[in-house]
């Protein structure tokens, strides 16, 4: 054989052995990362039910200081959690030692510290949970119960970017009145035998008070994340204009993600791949109302999208409001970690899974069978958009591999 085709030969040999090894060097790397998401989610769902029990075993430090240990860039717990149940019995039973009006926004909702200084937002009840919210996906009062759920949810999910939220009752009279503010407590009225308050907001009137069965009060309270984590505002990049005849950019322009692309913070980093677990999160819990969304502080696009104000949710089990996946079928791209969590879910888990882990808490049932058959129903509209998506561009494209080293140091 001539010294020249010796040469092309083994060229082409060495072009094989190279593609052979990336190629199983790929699946080899893609096999380990799709058998770590299987274990997560093992021990996701073994650890799924939460016991309230406010024993804090190996540890001197309050529940307050083990939660605000917890947050990190990326998360907001960590996947393991001894600790959970002591801190969310905590939050249903600690004494509350002041109440004031709740943080500026739209909704009612009152700012309660417990014993030990712990910053918690209670949200009241509005609503049955079999009543309906009929009109827009976003109408209506907020649910204190979506919240509840969606924190769950995001446990299921393994995002952990959810503040950490459960169900409590409070007697308005002789729990919130002692310790009001004169801002909060003027507020306050009786409607027959029950006791009310419209408290300060947007939308905050006195003819629309939230009222007590008597003086006892079901809600919701959520654990305000520690003060050595600022939060920055954003306005959504797909959010609505509120205003009837009048669209959003996204809402006409199928090419809008590629604009999206070329803006910070979503032309590199996390964010964009943020924003598309979002839609997925709020897609399932039928949350049309993200118009804007909190990261830390100058964290230059890296820290997590938190997962906060969930309430506008679980309105209308059988509107499936598909707007809410536009980041998702517009930019056809998600993560496999989320990909694959998905796919563990289907078949009923996703349902099964939500019961138990909200099974523990003090206000449970927390939602009725609907809102969970209705969350199955839409799941399997996510898996269909990406399968569309896939089918266009090739799974290389769409299923982008971004996991990301947590740091719990």
């Amino acid at each position: 054989m001539k010294l020249k085709q010796r040469v092309v030969l083994l060229a082409i040999l060495l072009v094989i052995f190279i593609f052979t090894k990336v190629f199983l060097i790929d699946n080899l790397d893609t096999s380990a990362a799709n058998r770590e998401d299987q274990r997560a989610f093992h021990r996701m769902m073994a650890s799924l039910r939460v016991e309230l029990d406010p024993r804090l075993d190996h540890t001197l430090q309050s529940p307050w200081e083990i939660a605000a240990q917890w947050v990190v860039p990326r998360e907001v717990y960590p996947e393991e959690t001894p600790e959970l149940g002591a801190v969310m019995h905590a939050m249903a039973t600690k004494k509350i030692i002041k109440a004031d009006v709740g943080y500026k926004g739209t909704q009612l909702k009152a700012l309660l510290i417990l014993e030990g200084g712990q910053k918690v937002v209670f949200k009241p009840k509005r609503y049955a949970r079999d009543y309906v919210v009929e009109g827009e996906p976003y109408a209506g009062y907020d649910r204190h119960n979506a919240e509840v759920a969606a924190f769950h949810l995001d446990r299921i999910l393994g995002f952990r970017r959810a503040p950490l939220v459960i169900g409590r009752f409070v007697n308005l009279r002789t729990e919130i009145k002692p310790v009001a503010t004169e801002q909060l407590l003027s507020t306050f009225l009786m409607l027959g035998n029950s006791t009310c308050f419209y408290g300060k907001c947007y939308y905050c009137r006195e003819t629309e008070p939230a009222c007590a069965d008597g003086d006892i009060m079901e809600g919701s309270v959520t654990l305000w994340l520690p003060d050595v984590w600022p939060l920055q505002k954003h306005r959504h990049p797909w959010g609505r204009t509120y205003r009837e005849g009048k669209l959003a950019r996204w809402e006409y322009d199928e090419s809008y993600c590629d604009a999206v692309k070329k803006t910070s913070p979503y032309d590199s980093g996390p964010r964009l791949l943020d924003i598309i677990d979002t839609a997925v999160f709020d897609y399932l819990i039928g949350n049309a109302d993200r118009h804007h969304y909190e990261s830390f502080q100058d964290d230059e696009g890296a820290s997590m999208l938190i997962l906060l104000d969930n309430a506008k949710s679980f309105g209308n089990p059988s509107l499936d409001e598909r707007s809410i996946l536009a980041p998702l079928y517009q930019c056809c791209i998600i993560r496999v970690s989320t990909w694959n969590r998905l796919n563990y879910l289907k078949n009923g888990v996703l349902k099964s899974a939500l019961k138990t882990a909200m099974s523990h808490d003090p206000i449970s049932p927390v939602l009725s069978d609907p809102h969970l058959d209705a969350m199955d129903q839409r799941l399997l509209s996510i898996l269909a958009t990406v399968k569309q998506c896939t089918d266009q561009f090739g799974p290389d494209i769409v299923l982008v591999e971004d996991r990301m080293t947590l740091s719990h140091l």
